[in-house]
């Protein structure tokens, strides 16, 4: 008996199609889909979430200098002319990181094994590439996922049956985080 389900798809593809629904629900909070994909997305998801909550506060804030470009008022970087050459003006800045202790480090890149990145596109700028942003998935689940299931052994997602789907009568569910 196999432990997971084929999906009708090849490895590479079913492996594909589990890494794009696991991003899409912890990115969006819920997706929906049909129940098959949904018990398979749900294993992924809860270990992921399991292993935030483990790791959430194992870091420590280092506060460093960085070297940041000095920019004007319309927003571009000031150069100035050195030696005959227009060079960028940096300017130094304190800052407070958040540094991964070895664990959290590991628990990180485990995630990263799964989750694509996503890039955020302003509604305003839609079809085009100004002002969009990619965004950490994994820097979210950590941050702003783990936290609200702190007090929970387990059972992060919810499948609600919503119906079948009117192509081919497959059974659609919503899978969203609790």
């Amino acid at each position: 008996m196999a432990k997971y389900r084929k999906l009708g798809r090849t490895s590479d593809q079913r492996k594909a199609l589990i890494r794009n629904q696991v991003t899409a629900l912890l990115y969006n909070g819920k997706i929906v889909t049909t129940e098959a994909k949904a018990k398979e997305i749900r294993k992924v998801a809860e270990g992921l979430i399991a292993m935030a909550v483990r790791e959430k506060d194992n870091f420590e804030t280092v506060t460093v200098t960085a070297k940041v470009p000095r920019k004007d008022e319309n927003g571009k970087r000031v150069k100035e002319v050195v030696n005959g050459k227009r060079v960028t003006v940096y300017d130094e800045e304190e800052r407070t990181i958040k540094k991964d202790l070895p664990s959290r480090l590991h628990a990180r890149r485990q995630m990263n094994k799964v989750l694509y990145s996503v890039t955020s596109v302003p509604t305003e700028n839609a079809g085009k590439k100004k002002n969009t942003k990619k965004i950490d998935v994994a820097t979210k689940v950590f941050d702003e996922i783990a936290p609200k299931y702190v007090d929970r052994n387990g059972g992060y997602t919810r499948i609600v049956k919503i119906g079948q789907r009117k192509g081919d009568g497959a059974l659609e569910v919503l899978l969203e985080l609790v």
